[in-house]
C-alpha cells in the first residue's frame, strides 16, 4: 500500500509522542498514510518523524501542542489549513489519568485532564468529520479504555468515566455515520505496555499482575485499525481475549459482584493512602 508521499493520505494522531500513540503513527506510515503528530513533547515528536520519513516516505507534519489548551483544536484546524491537508485517519489517543481522590487535586488539574480526553476529543472530531463527509471517505478511533466496561472504583475517579463516555460518543457517531462512508470506532485496551503506569508512578504496583493481563502496544493497535477499517467495522474494539472475556463479564455478573471484584482488583494496580 505504499504510496508517494505526495498521493498519500493523511492520518492524524494526538499523543502521538509515545506509547500506543506513537504505535498508530508507525503502523499507519506502514500502510502508507503520511502522519499529522500532535503532542506537547516536540522533540519526541521529529525523532520519531524523521524515523518515519527514513522507513516508509512519508510526510510529516509536527504539531508540538497542549491539548489542555482551549485553542489547541482550532490551531490543529488551521495548520491543516495552511499545509492543505485533509485527514482521512483521525486518532484521538490522548490521555492520563490524575492519581488519587476525587478532592485530593485541585479543580485545574481536573479540568486540565477533562480539556484533554474529552474535549478536545469531541471538538477535533466535529472540525474534521465534515470533510471526511465530503469526501465520503474515513475512519475515526477513539481510544477508550476497558476501565469504561467495569464498575467505577475508587481514586483515578475520572478515568473510568471518560472512558466510558467514548465509548457511548463513538458508538452514537457509528450509528450516525452508517451511510457517510466514515467509520468510527472506539479502541478500548486494558493493560498496554506503555509509559502509562510510569507517568502514574504505579510501575511498581502493576508489575506484580499475572503477564496475560498484559497486550503490546503494537498488538493493541494493529487490531484497533483492523477494526475500524474491517467491513462492518467494529464501533467498539476490544483487544484481547482476556479483555474481551472481562467486558462480557461486566455485562453479565450482578453489579453487586462485579463492583465487589472491581473494587478489590484495583487495589492491586492503584496507590492506596
Amino acid at each position: 500500500m505504499n504510496r508517494s508521499a505526495d498521493e498519500a493520505p493523511w492520518a492524524l494522531v494526538t499523543g502521538a509522542s509515545a506509547g500506543i500513540g506513537a504505535e498508530f503513527c508507525r503502523q499507519l506510515a506502514g500502510r502508507g498514510y503520511s502522519l499529522v503528530m500532535v503532542a506537547r513533547r516536540q522533540d519526541r515528536l521529529e525523532e520519531l518523524a524523521a524515523t518515519l520519513k527514513r522507513e516508509h516516505a512519508v510526510d510529516c507534519l509536527v504539531l508540538p501542542l497542549d491539548l489542555a489548551e482551549p485553542r489547541a483544536a482550532g490551531s490543529i484546524e488551521s495548520a491543516l489549513a495552511a499545509a492543505s491537508i485533509e485527514v482521512e485517519f483521525l486518532v484521538n489517543n490522548a490521555g492520563y489519568g490524575v492519581p488519587g481522590t476525587f478532592l485530593e487535586s485541585d479543580w485545574r488539574v481536573h479540568a486540565a485532564s477533562l480539556d484533554v480526553m474529552l474535549n478536545s476529543v469531541l471538538e477535533l472530531t466535529w472540525r474534521l468529520l465534515p470533510i471526511m463527509q465530503k469526501r465520503r471517505r474515513g475512519f475515526i478511533v477513539n481510544v477508550a479504555s476497558l476501565a469504561g466496561f467495569v464498575p467505577g472504583t475508587a481514586r483515578h475517579t475520572l478515568y473510568g468515566a471518560t472512558k466510558a463516555f467514548l465509548i457511548k460518543f463513538s458508538e452514537a457517531l457509528a450509528m450516525e455515520n452508517l451511510d457517510t462512508g466514515v467509520a468510527i470506532s472506539a479502541l478500548c485496551p486494558g493493560f498496554t505496555y506503555s509509559e502509562f503506569h510510569d507517568v502514574l508512578g504505579t510501575r511498581e504496583l502493576v508489575n506484580q499482575m499475572h503477564p496475560s493481563m498484559w497486550m503490546e502496544a503494537a498488538d493493541v493497535v494493529r487490531y484497533g485499525i483492523e477494526s475500524v477499517t474491517r467491513s462492518p467495522p467494529r464501533s467498539i474494539a476490544v483487544p484481547g481475549r482476556v479483555n474481551q472475556f472481562i467486558a462480557m463479564l461486566s455485562h453479565k455478573l450482578p453489579l453487586r459482584l462485579a463492583r465487589s471484584l472491581t473494587q478489590r482488583q484495583s487495589r492491586r494496580y492503584r496507590k492506596q493512602d
